[in-house]
């Protein structure tokens, strides 16, 4: 059994690893990806494996951009930590959708839906096209609950200046101070206003009003310069970096 993985946590990467074996399902693992350009061209390049497991939100964006690019003719299972897009990802023909964190049961029900079915694989594109006019909502949340000593205390979203990951902990810092955030990355930019938020590459997330400067680095990237940095370097990743063109100039 041939599978592809297209998941953009190295923890998540690992651990589905893992929990395959422990389920007795044997197979070979053709590849990792953790981008939407990175998987059109990889399909563009390769047979059509037995199996995929495709996270939907990927380090340049949704998953479901694929399938504007390229005819996938494989089944899918989709891996989520939102109910919100496991609903509208099973509608989209997949296999099954996996809740983030996996669970062993609903791994090995999954595994088992896909060895007893006959339906033919196919993404609909009807179904794509809502679905991706869907994900444009901008969030409107307020607050965000961070850990402060022994408690917790709310900061409002207005003040974030940025957020960033270090060691799987997520970071949020405003203008003078920085608090660990309970939520992954992924959970917490698909909670932000996209219009005012940008994922800048797997591990950053900066607010637009945070940005003082933007210039010019190798390899047609661009490094931004933001206020209170703490000793970060703000690099938006190759495949994000015309989409963050675009957002700022909106």
């Amino acid at each position: 059994m041939e599978i592809l993985i297209i998941e953009d946590e190295v923890r998540a990467q690992s651990q589905l690893q893992r929990m395959l074996k422990e389920c007795n399902f044997y197979y070979e693992l053709l590849d990792i990806i953790d981008t939407v350009e990175d998987a059109v061209l990889w399909f563009q390049k390769n047979i059509t494996p037995d199996l995929v497991f495709m996270d939907i939100q990927l380090a340049d964006g949704l998953s479901f951009e694929i399938f504007q690019n390229i005819d996938v003719k494989a089944p899918i299972i989709f891996i989520t930590a939102f109910d919100q897009y496991a609903i509208q990802a099973f509608k989209v023909n997949s296999v099954d959708y996996l809740l983030k964190p996996i669970q062993k049961d609903n791994l090995n029900t999954a595994l088992d839906k896909f060895l007893k079915s006959n339906k033919p694989a196919g993404i609909d594109p009807s179904i794509l096209k809502q679905l991706l006019g869907s994900m444009q909502t901008p969030n409107n949340r307020q607050g965000l609950l961070v850990k402060e000593g022994n408690g917790f205390v709310q900061i409002k979203i207005s003040d974030l200046m940025y957020c960033y990951s270090e060691d799987s902990i997520t970071f949020g810092v405003t203008s003078n101070k920085r608090f660990i955030v309970e939520e992954t990355m992924d959970e917490l930019f698909n909670s932000l206003d996209q219009t005012k938020f940008f994922k800048i590459n797997r591990g950053q997330i900066v607010a637009k009003t945070s940005i003082q400067k933007i210039d010019l680095y190798f390899n047609h990237r661009v490094k931004l310069s933001i206020s209170n940095p703490r000793g970060q370097e703000f690099i938006v990743s190759r495949p994000k970096t015309s989409d963050f063109k675009k957002w700022m100039n909106t």
